[in-house]
C-alpha cells in the first residue's frame, strides 16, 4: 500500500520524525538501514504501529512514497572523520527505486556540501533522473532533544535548505505539516552549516563551564552559584552547565577532514570534554582517599549510566570511560539506573543495585552521573556514605559537587 512518506534510517533520528509523521495523521513507513537503537519506549512504539506506522524490510515500497528523508547514521570513522557508509547504502537503495516528482530529503548529520556532492550523484547515477528537475532534493538539520517536554516537532521550527527553489517549498510544505514554522535556507551547505553550528556551540560551551568546573574547584569558588548568579544577566549569556563528559548522538565537527579547515575551538572543547571523565576519577579517588579510604578495592556506586536524564540511551555516555577507569583502579563498580536493566563495559557486565538506598549505604562511595527525575537526591545525600554529584543537582551542601 503507498504511503506519503517514508523514513530511511530508524534510529535516534528516523523514529521521532516518524513519530512525529504519525502523530499529524501522515501515512508512514519506516526502512531500517541497519542495528539502529532509537529513544523510543516500547508503549511509545505500540501507540504508532496503533495508528499505522509500518516497518518494512522491502525496499521496492520506497519508489510508492512522495516523500523520502534519509535518517541514516553518520557515526565517526577509524581516522575520526564521519563514516558516510550506511548514508551511502541507504542513498543506492532508495535511488534504485527513485520515481520522478518525489521529494528526497537528508537529515543525516553531514558536512557541508554533502547533500549535492555526495547525496545528489548516487541518486542521479543510480535513478537515470536528474534533481532539481525530476525530483525535488533538500537538506534539513535533525532538531531531536529526546527527553524534553517542552519542545517537540510541533514547536520545533525546521530549517530547510534545497537544490532550488521549488525543491525548497517542497520541502517546506512536508514538513508545515508537522511544525508550526519552518525556516527557508538559502540552500542546501547553508542547512548543513547550520546542524555544523548548533552541535558545536553545545560542545563549546559546555567546554567552557568544565574548565570553569576545574577552575573553581581549585580555587575552593562554587560553580554552582556562579551559574546561578551569572544567569540572571537577561542579555549576552546563556547557561550551561558542567558534567562527567559530553555524550550523545551529535558529534562535534571540526571539519577539517572534509573541508581541510579546522574550527579551532572545536578542537579545544572535544579535547576539555574528552578529560573529563578522567576528572571524575581522580576526584572520585582524592574523595576516598581524604576519607582514609583507597580507591583499591573501594565499592563505588554509579548513579545514572544513560548519556541524558530519563532517557534509556547509553550512546557516548562518560559512564563507561568513568566505570572502566575505576575498575583499572582496582575499585568494586556497580550501578543504578531505572532506564537500564542490564550494563556492560567492554563485554564485561556491570553488578545493578536493586534498592538504591540500601546501595548507598554500602558504598564507600556514590557518583551521581545522571540526574534522572525519579531520583530523590535529598534522601539519597542522607543515606550515602559519600557522594560525588557531577551534575550540581543535589542541594546545597548535601554531597561534593564537581
Amino acid at each position: 500500500m503507498p504511503a506519503d512518506l517514508a523514513v530511511i534510517g530508524l534510529g535516534h533520528l528516523g523514529l521521532p520524525l516518524a513519530q512525529a509523521a504519525v502523530a499529524a495523521d501522515i501515512s508512514t513507513l519506516g526502512y531500517r538501514t541497519g542495528p539502529e537503537a532509537g529513544s523510543l519506549t516500547a508503549a511509545e512504539l505500540r501507540r504508532m504501529l496503533a495508528r499505522g506506522f509500518r516497518p518494512t524490510a522491502n525496499p521496492a515500497e520506497l519508489g510508492r512514497v512522495r516523500t523520502a528523508v534519509i535518517c541514516a547514521p553518520v557515526p565517526r570513522g577509524a581516522d575520526g572523520g564521519l563514516d558516510l557508509t550506511q548514508l551511502e547504502a541507504a542513498a543506492r537503495t532508495l535511488a534504485a527505486r527513485l520515481r520522478p516528482h518525489t521529494t528526497v530529503i537528508l537529515e543525516s548529520p553531514v558536512p557541508p556540501g554533502t547533500t549535492e556532492g555526495f547525496l545528489r550523484p548516487l541518486l542521479e547515477k543510480t535513478s537515470g533522473l536528474r534533481a532539481g528537475r525530476d525530483f525535488h532534493l533538500a537538506y534539513s538539520p535533525s532538531r531531536v532533544d529526546p527527553g524534553n517536554r517542552d519542545f517537540h516537532a510541533a514547536n520545533t521550527p525546521k530549517v530547510i535548505g534545497g537544490l532550488t527553489p521549488a525543491c525548497t517549498e517542497s520541502a517546506a510544505t512536508f514538513y508545515g505539516r508537522l511544525t508550526d514554522k519552518v525556516v527557508r535556507a538559502r540552500g542546501p551547505r547553508e542547512a548543513e552549516t547550520v546542524q555544523v553550528l548548533e552541535t558545536n556551540y553545545r560542545q563549546v560551551n559546555i567546554a567552557l563551564v568544565n574548565e570553569m568546573a576545574v577552575l573553581c574547584h581549585d580555587l575552593g569558588v562554587d560553580l554552582w552559584d556562579v551559574i546561578r548568579c551569572a544567569e540572571s544577566k537577561p542579555f549576552g549569556f546563556q547557561a550551561f552547565r558542567p558534567g562527567p563528559g559530553v555524550g550523545g548522538h551529535s558529534v562535534a565537527q571540526d571539519l577539517s577532514g572534509t573541508t581541510g579547515r579546522t574550527l579551532r575551538m572545536v578542537e579545544l572543547a572535544q579535547q576539555v570534554n574528552g578529560r573529563m571523565p578522567q576528572y571524575v576519577v581522580q576526584r572520585a579517588a582524592t574523595l576516598l582517599n581524604e576519607h582514609g579510604k583507597s580507591a583499591r578495592g573501594a565499592r563505588v556506586l554509579l548513579l545514572g549510566v544513560t548519556y541524558k536524564p530519563d532517557v534509556a540511551d547509553l550512546q557516548g555516555t562518560p559512564a563507561q570511560e568513568i566505570a572502566l577507569r575505576l575498575m583499572e583502579l582496582g575499585a568494586s563498580v556497580s550501578y543504578h539506573d531505572p532506564y537500564m536493566p542490564a550494563w556492560s563495559v567492554l563485554d564485561r557486565p556491570i553488578p545493578r543495585a536493586d534498592s538504591l538506598y540500601e546501595a548507598a549505604a554500602g558504598a564507600d562511595l556514590t557518583v551521581l552521573l545522571q540526574q534522572h527525575r525519579t531520583y530523590d537526591l535529598q534522601g539519597l545525600s542522607v543515606k550515602a556514605q559519600l557522594l560525588l554529584d557531577t551534575r550540581g543537582a543535589t542541594p546545597t551542601g548535601a554531597a561534593h559537587r564537581l
